[in-house]
């Protein structure tokens, strides 16, 4: 119990920054806060600023209780046996998260210095992160590219994984390349859904062929 303790007090510390660093400048924000924006980087939607709790504590907890259940409903204990593997995604997901919350909430108060390129680039960096542990993700119906040809066949499913890695580490790298290089926010918000549904589509469709050619 005491071994699980030490491996969840980090985690739970990470799920509740975004609160803690709401309650600290909660006096300075204004009724009224930004909460969302269109591709030029413009305010289009104010709301009352107890949003802003909700935000800080359903994104990082959900995150953190969803991976806390996973292992428990998986019934093939496939993710169990990932070991400190799981864990370190655990760690990655969930600091994604609150970095996202605390994001929001900055530019809540913030509004003139926020970016999307700061954004994306967060993004970005998650994707390199994520491509690096695709090799090491086992089947199992929870984590990774699922798809019915991945599911059905183990070689499909680490031949998929194994070139998802590469293209999501590829694809990162060049997220954050632009972020740094474009500065049109609307230009760079297209070019990032662009990305961002090649690096999904593209491991897709190769499971389906792979799958097809192994099948023949």
């Amino acid at each position: 119990m005491m071994k699980n303790w030490k491996k969840e007090l980090p985690l739970i510390v990470i799920t509740m920054f975004p609160i803690i660093y709401l309650a600290f400048i909660w006096s300075s924000l204004p009724e009224k806060v930004p909460m969302h924006y269109d591709f030029q980087g413009n305010i289009d939607r104010y709301g009352n600023k107890t949003e802003l709790i909700w935000i800080s504590l359903l994104l990082p907890a959900f995150m953190y209780i969803l991976f806390l259940l996973l292992p428990l409903i998986d019934p093939k204990k496939k993710l169990q046996n990932m070991g400190n593997k799981l864990l370190q995604i655990r760690y990655v997901m969930t600091i994604f998260m609150s970095a996202l919350s605390v994001f929001i909430i900055y530019s809540s108060k913030n509004p003139s210095v926020v970016e999307s390129s700061l954004l994306f680039a967060g993004i970005g960096l998650l994707f390199i992160i994520l491509g690096n542990y695709f090799k090491t993700i086992k089947p199992n119906y929870f984590l990774g590219i699922r798809t019915p040809w991945t599911l059905e066949n183990e070689i499909v499913w680490k031949d998929t994984h194994r070139l998802a890695g590469k293209i999501w580490l590829l694809g990162g790298c060049l997220i954050v390349v632009l972020c740094l290089i474009i500065p049109n926010q609307e230009m760079l918000s297209y070019i990032f859904m662009g990305i961002a549904g090649l690096l999904a589509l593209i491991p897709i469709i190769y499971s389906y062929f792979r799958f097809r050619k192994l099948k023949n």
